[in-house]
């Protein structure tokens, strides 16, 4: 049997990062490591080949090569994804799909075509797709009632990526997470229990990584690395045994609740394993704004604090903030980004509140009559809300923009960075020294003429690289990688602007809806 995994294409997003891939020489951030993993799970004596499309298009030979065609996407790829089920089928080929977006609104990988429905989690599934196109079946719907053991998922087939096309490689060590938050959907596609795999299984995927000579950074894509403390530290100090062995051949970044802030030996730990860079969920500093997404965990202490004292240990943070919640007061892309300044957050992705299919929130708003029937929400950053909010539209997306811009001011940008980095506290170990790629010393010749030559940063650019060199060298390679990101937000801070401001204007242009107004609840009669 001969499967093509097609990975369909990304539009540019907060985390497309093309203008810094550009400096270096490759195409995408990260692999499909869903896909791998499939084909890991797949029988081994089928023959496989894997297309990513955000590196190339499927070829003609490929498309003839296939007997079934597998896609997997999120739901910032769907429109690609239809596309290429369409494709597919032109082609003569079975379709399978899978993934969160077809686990969510299957219906539309169907309307379009789709033979195999596999969705849900693929331990439980992809076996009873085997089964079916064993017996000869050309169609199925596959879910699953419950959620698997990742301690039998195999080693990812990474044998199987054109790793000179990817910056970071990824990795996974659990799924699920323990909190309630109202729009998220990994809780209704991975539960609330976090699922782990034991240390020798991570350890392992990171051998076989070594092996195939992967020398670059790991993104842990675990939507929250902390979500099971325990297990976690169980690994860390099996990862820390194996990274000085290995003498630190990976960088490792990864998604974390901010309760991380709590927890020294937790974070101790994480740099010792080189972990470099974490991703935050803070959605927004406006308390009232958590309480009613159900975001508890953020309103326990100081966002502020706990912000820096993750800096403090070593950790770079990347935040995520939300606008447009209920409720919400007006000024709060204002507040975001004196938030943001003030805990001195380098990177932090920005969008408008989306209610995500099936999502507690999705819930409420379609019994409160709020969906926007033809939207059905993505987490992009350039996407209007999908549904009718507390406050004018209008007024919201103008703050979005305006928010999103300041934020990413090439001068308020360095300046957050500088402030980030003189705070940073530096890792205990160091790796051995070796020349870097020149594709890499390339790239920092590049923004030392266009950050501290070329652009009215210049001045800016050289005070802070040469404080950073004087007060905390440890973290000046770091430091200047991320000054790297700049390129991509000052393009992309504009592709905000043009696409939220044309929404807009078609928005406007149809009739203003009404901010919603809950109903009134009846005074109960004495």
């Amino acid at each position: 049997m001969r499967i093509l995994l097609v990975y369909p294409l990304f539009p540019k997003t907060f985390w497309s990062y093309e203008k810094i891939l550009d400096l270096v020489d490759r195409k995408v951030l990260l692999p499909p490591l869903g896909l791998v993993t499939v084909a890991a799970i797949l029988p081994q004596e089928w023959e496989f080949k894997l297309v990513d499309r955000n590196i190339r298009s499927v070829t003609e030979e490929e498309w003839a090569w296939a007997d079934i065609v597998i896609l997997s996407a999120m739901i910032v790829q769907k429109q690609d994804l239809l596309d290429q089920i369409k494709e597919a089928k032109r082609h003569g080929k079975l379709v399978a799909v899978g993934g969160p977006y077809p686990t969510s609104v299957p219906q539309e990988a169907q309307k379009v075509g789709a033979d195999f429905l596999i969705l849900d989690e693929g331990e439980i599934t992809l076996p009873m797709f085997i089964q079916a196109v064993q017996e000869g079946k050309t169609s199925g719907v596959f879910r699953a009632t419950e959620k698997p053991d990742v301690t039998t998922t195999p080693i990812p087939r990474f044998d199987l990526l054109e790793f000179d096309a990817y910056d970071m490689m990824s990795v996974q060590f659990s799924r699920g997470c323990p909190f309630q938050c109202e729009f998220c959907d990994i809780i209704v596609l991975y539960g609330r229990k976090p699922r782990t795999k034991t240390p020798a299984q991570l350890l392992a995927e990171l051998d076989r990584l070594y092996e195939l000579g992967w020398r670059r950074g790991v993104f842990m894509v675990d939507d929250n690395f902390i979500g099971n403390k325990r297990n976690v530290k169980l690994l860390l100090k099996e990862l820390k045994g194996w990274m000085a062995e290995h003498q630190y051949p990976f960088r490792f970044d990864t998604e974390a609740s901010v309760d991380l802030a709590q927890d020294p030996e937790l974070m101790e730990l994480m740099v010792e394993c080189g972990f470099a860079a974490v991703f935050l969920g803070i959605e927004t500093p406006d308390e009232d704004s958590l309480q009613l997404t159900k975001k508890f965990q953020n309103t326990r202490s100081s966002l502020t604090d706990a912000v820096q004292t993750i800096i403090k240990s070593g950790l770079r943070p990347m935040a995520g903030f939300i606008i447009g919640f209920d409720n919400e007061k007006s000024g709060a892309g204002d507040r975001i980004v004196r938030f943001a300044e003030q805990a001195a957050i380098p990177s932090t992705t920005f969008a408008m509140l989306q209610a995500l299919p099936n999502t507690a929130l999705w819930h409420r708003l379609s019994k409160e009559g709020r969906l926007r029937s033809e939207k059905d929400g993505n987490i992009n950053q350039t996407t209007l809300m999908n549904f009718i909010p507390t406050r004018p539209l209008e007024d919201i997306g103008r703050e979005y923009i305006e928010a999103f811009c300041k934020l990413y001011d090439p001068v308020n940008y360095l300046d957050r960075t500088y402030r980030c980095f003189l705070m940073m506290g530096k890792p205990s170990w160091k790796a051995p020294a070796k020349m870097p790629e020149w594709k890499v010393v390339k790239a920092f010749l590049i923004i030392l003429w266009r950050q501290g030559i070329k652009r009215p940063t210049r001045w800016k650019f050289w005070h802070h690289l040469f404080s950073i060199l004087k007060h905390n060298p440890g973290v000046a390679e770091h430091y200047l990688a991320t000054c790297a990101h700049n390129e991509h937000f000052l393009e992309y801070r504009q592709i905000v602007r043009e696409e939220i401001e044309s929404q807009l204007a078609e928005y406007l242009a149809q009739g203003v809806e009404k901010p919603y107004v809950a109903p009134a609840k009846a005074k109960a009669v004495v």
